[in-house]
Parts: structure tokens; C-alpha cells; sequence
């Protein structure tokens, strides 16, 4: 055995055991055992694509938005699966912001979101932006309640919004891409798709949705 080959974290043990058995109570308990969220995150960046995985993994159940620049910068990794892990673990920390009354109440408005109802959505998350005006997924809520009922500029300025908070939310450069696409501003669609691209390259129907619109824009 080479003595100078670099020891790997034995937080790739847990992470192999939980791919084998999927019981998430076992990883987050072992996990939680040896590491902190900011050891989590310098693991993150670990050169070792399976310790880059292992440890957003661990981030998706332990982290919250205080992690949210490492995952989304891990969002762009050269390895499919970190960038997978991360795309599916990132939304749970945009939710897991402010007190847990808060929380709960952001729960609430995406329950009423699903369940369209979407003026009463809205009002919520009009009343936890007054209180919290830093909570990019309220107006990420209420963005996807406007385009539900057609108020494509409204669901923009609030998209927007969200970007200028949270700068890696790549579901609000796609609801903005969807809202130009709707109100006929086909540039500012295509710069909107092209934004959310950046964040998120996994996104293979907006990338599909960028070569139609250049291809539109070149046949003018």
C-alpha cells in the first residue's frame, strides 16, 4: 500500500452504506456522530467527485440555507452525479430559512400553491414578505401564483425578486423565461433561459428551449 496515498473522509463509508440500505435516519445519525454542516461543506468542494456526493448528500438532510452558495455552486460541478445531488437537495434548503413559525408558514403557502388556490397564496405570501422581505421563496410562491392567473408582469418583478436574493434560483430564471415567452418578449425570454442555464446546466428542456428561440431569433 502507498503510505502517501491521501487518506479519503469516513464519511464515504456512511455515504456507501445508506446507497446500499437507503435508510436515511442511520446516515443523518452517523453523520452527525463525526461532522459539522461546516466541515459538510468543505467536503463539498472535497477533489474526490464520491466525497463531493457523500457530502451534499449530507447537506440535502442537514443543511439549511446557510448552505445554499456551496450547493449551488455545486450545481455546475463537472461531475453529473454532484451536480444531480445538489439540483435535488437545493430546494429543500431554500425552505429551511427563518424561524420555524416562518417555515411553517411558507409550507402553507406552496400546500394552498399545489392546491390552487392561489389568491389566498398570495395574500400569505404577500403578509411573510412584509415580515421578512430577505425570503426569496415567498416571492418565488407568490411568482408562481401570479403566472397561474395570467399576471405575467407581476410574476416577473417577484421572480426577479427572488433572483436578487437568492442568486442561485434557477426556478425563478425559468419562470421569468416562461412569463417573457407569454408577454412576447422573446430576448429577454431567451436571456432568461440562458441565466438559468448557468445556475443549473442540467436543465436539458431549457437548453432544448434556448436552441428554438436563437434559431427563431436568427430566422427574423
Amino acid at each position: 500500500m502507498n503510505s502517501k496515498e491521501p487518506r479519503l473522509p469516513t464519511l464515504l463509508k456512511f455515504y456507501g452504506k445508506y446507497l446500499h440500505n437507503e435508510i436515511t435516519a442511520d446516515f443523518i445519525q452517523a453523520v452527525l456522530s463525526s461532522y459539522t454542516v461546516g466541515t459538510l461543506e468543505r467536503l463539498a468542494e472535497h477533489n474526490d467527485p464520491n466525497v463531493r456526493r457523500a457530502a451534499l448528500m449530507a447537506l440535502g438532510f442537514l443543511g439549511d440555507y446557510s448552505s445554499n452558495a456551496t450547493v449551488g455552486r455545486a450545481l455546475t460541478d463537472i461531475d453529473r452525479g454532484v451536480r444531480l445531488i445538489a439540483e435535488n437537495n437545493i430546494r429543500s434548503l431554500w425552505m429551511r430559512v427563518g424561524t420555524q413559525e416562518q417555515r411553517h408558514r411558507l409550507e402553507k403557502i406552496a400546500t394552498k400553491l399545489k392546491g390552487k388556490a392561489f389568491e389566498e397564496s398570495t395574500q400569505l405570501a404577500t403578509q411573510l414578505i412584509l415580515e421578512a422581505p430577505w425570503y426569496a421563496e415567498a416571492y418565488f410562491l407568490r411568482s408562481s401564483a401570479a403566472m397561474e392567473q395570467k399576471d405575467y408582469e407581476r410574476a416577473i418583478r417577484d421572480s426577479h425578486q427572488a433572483l436578487e436574493i437568492n442568486p442561485y434560483h434557477f426556478p425563478a430564471a425559468m419562470a421569468m423565461g416562461q412569463c417573457y415567452l407569454k408577454t412576447g418578449e422573446t430576448i429577454m425570454a431567451l436571456e432568461s433561459f440562458r441565466r438559468a442555464l448557468r445556475l443549473n446546466p442540467n436543465l436539458e428542456a431549457v437548453r432544448t428551449q434556448v436552441s428554438y428561440l436563437e434559431r427563431q431569433l436568427e430566422e427574423m
